[in-house]
């Protein structure tokens, strides 16, 4: 089943083009990274699976229904973070959470309170008075609140610490295990290298490419460091096909390698193999030496 799909999806604002025959297809219950920098397209995107804005051409079906005639049945069905939340007033947390749980029908009271506490936000405070970390944290919990079939993020983490960055991929794992679908905007590449199962890299309203991010992972060069207990010749792995970029440097050995290890590390255990060091790069990285900058 397919949670999203666009085909051919453009969007002029006069003389400028945000997004150009846009394809793509999101399936029900998988995480969805729409990456790219500031200005790619994503959020004219976004606006328009939401109706917001309308396309100039192309079409467009969120879990199964053109959203122009979805209305409030499907909005129902759908947690939205917005890139730029605005919330102002005197409302407290608590109060503003509980209209807008009204909104999409029955939501308890401890799901508000449980998704609260996850994100040490004070729910007594008021909205208006808040800095842009806490707003963040509103919004995350109306958007999940609900548990929607389909969770739309624009810019999830923005504003937030590092460990409730890592609280927040901790609520994309459990939608996802629900059964819920996850399509997050990011342009930090490697906010959704931990939860993404598969990512697009969006450039100037284009789709460079559609990644299974697994797959990408295992196929790109990773740094390797081995350090053994005697020295070791280079020749022993230089004609290894995995292997590049190649150093021996006394007792350690620098390299690269290129999809499977196995060889180079069948090779090492002749050896009296010390320590192990292998890094591997970043989606930005991996990214970038795809497609360029």
């Amino acid at each position: 089943m397919t949670a999203i799909r666009t085909e051919g999806l453009t969007k002029h604002y006069g003389k400028h083009v945000a997004i150009t025959g846009l394809d793509l297809e999101v399936n029900a219950g998988e995480v969805f990274g729409f990456l790219g920098p500031n200005g790619a397209g994503k959020s004219t995107t976004i606006r328009i699976l939401l109706d917001l804005i309308r396309p100039t051409a192309g079409r467009v079906e969120v879990l199964g229904v053109d959203p122009r005639t979805g209305g409030a049945q499907l909005r129902r069905r759908i947690g939205y973070l917005p890139g730029e939340l605005a919330i102002e007033g005197r409302h407290t947390a608590a109060n503003l959470l509980r209209f807008l749980a009204d909104q999409h029908g029955t939501v308890p009271t401890s799901r508000i309170a449980e998704l609260a506490d996850l994100l040490d936000l004070d729910l007594s405070r008021k909205v208006g008075a808040m800095s842009k970390g806490n707003k963040q944290k509103v919004g995350i919990v109306a958007a999940f609140m609900h548990r929607p079939d389909l969770l739309i993020l624009d810019e999830p983490t923005s504003g937030l610490d590092p460990l409730l960055q890592q609280r927040f991929l901790d609520l994309v794992a459990e939608a996802k295990r629900n059964g819920q679908t996850v399509f997050m905007s990011s342009h930090v590449l490697s906010e959704v290298q931990q939860s993404a199962d598969r990512a697009v890299i969006m450039r100037a309203g284009q789709v460079l490419a559609t990644e299974n991010v697994d797959e990408l992972r295992r196929r790109s060069p990773r740094s390797v460091e081995l350090v053994f207990g005697t020295e070791v010749f280079a020749d022993d792995f230089a004609r290894l096909p995995s292997v590049r970029d190649l150093s021996v440097d006394g007792k350690t050995l620098r390299c690269t390698t290129e999809g499977e290890v196995d060889e180079l590390f069948k090779t090492a255990a002749k050896y009296q193999l010390v320590s192990v060091l292998s890094t591997e790069p970043d989606l930005e990285q991996i990214f970038f030496r795809r497609y360029g900058r």
